[in-house]
């Protein structure tokens, strides 16, 4: 895999600044994604509090998944426009997470997670047919349109349920993020495999089924 400058630097910016708030609490504290302190008016919460991250591990998964999708981003669309759809992701993640969490004064989140889905969807709408692999699960490849799928459907469940700590919110903002910006680059990609392209949008239209309805 190549070593592309524009990745590199977004890896090591998150390894700096998500070891300075594991120095400093109150770095942390101020940065991190809380719904109290977005309503109070300090909004830079919503890009900061993706470039910290709770533990190393938490840091090392998602820098590893960004490090694995980026290049091909990258070598669709170049620096810029992949440096566009991260940022785009991780604001619509914020954005989710604010709307989904605006009745919970104290929900507090971190993470670059939003954005990395993002990326990892616009891979995914480039190349359907690609092979994902599941870390520590000795399973083969599966098809990158069927892990898209079935992975926005577990982000949904858990959305709906809340029985965990992860953000299911902002990995399902990230992603439709992603998939949304890489089809205003080039929107050619819909003139192939358009049934399989769209049918990665499919929980993207059962989450604003089930918003109409009140069910979510």
């Amino acid at each position: 895999m190549d070593f592309n400058i524009t990745t590199i630097t977004l890896i090591a910016s998150n390894i700096l600044i998500t070891y300075k708030g594991f120095k400093d609490h109150a770095f942390f504290e101020r940065y991190k994604f809380h719904i109290g302190g977005i309503q109070r008016g300090e909004k830079d919460r919503m890009f900061t509090s993706g470039f910290l991250h709770v533990n190393e591990a938490h840091l090392i998964f998602n820098m590893l998944t960004l490090y694995f999708f980026a290049s091909q981003v990258i070598s669709k669309f170049g620096d810029l426009k992949f440096l566009l759809i991260y940022i785009a992701s991780l604001a619509t993640g914020s954005l989710m997470a604010l709307w989904f969490h605006r009745n919970e004064y104290s929900y507090s989140a971190v993470g670059a997670s939003g954005a990395v889905m993002g990326i990892l969807y616009a891979s995914i709408l480039i190349e359907p047919f690609q092979k994902i692999y599941l870390m520590f699960l000795p399973i083969e490849g599966i098809p990158g349109y069927l892990f898209g799928i079935f992975y926005m459907l577990y982000t949904l469940y858990g959305m709906k349920v809340r029985r965990d700590n992860i953000g299911h919110t902002a990995h399902f903002g990230g992603a439709i993020g992603g998939y949304f910006m890489t089809l205003l680059f080039d929107p050619t990609l819909l003139q192939t495999d358009l049934l399989i392209r769209g049918l990665i949008a499919l929980p993207i239209v059962i989450l604003f089924v089930l918003i109409k309805l009140g069910k979510l």
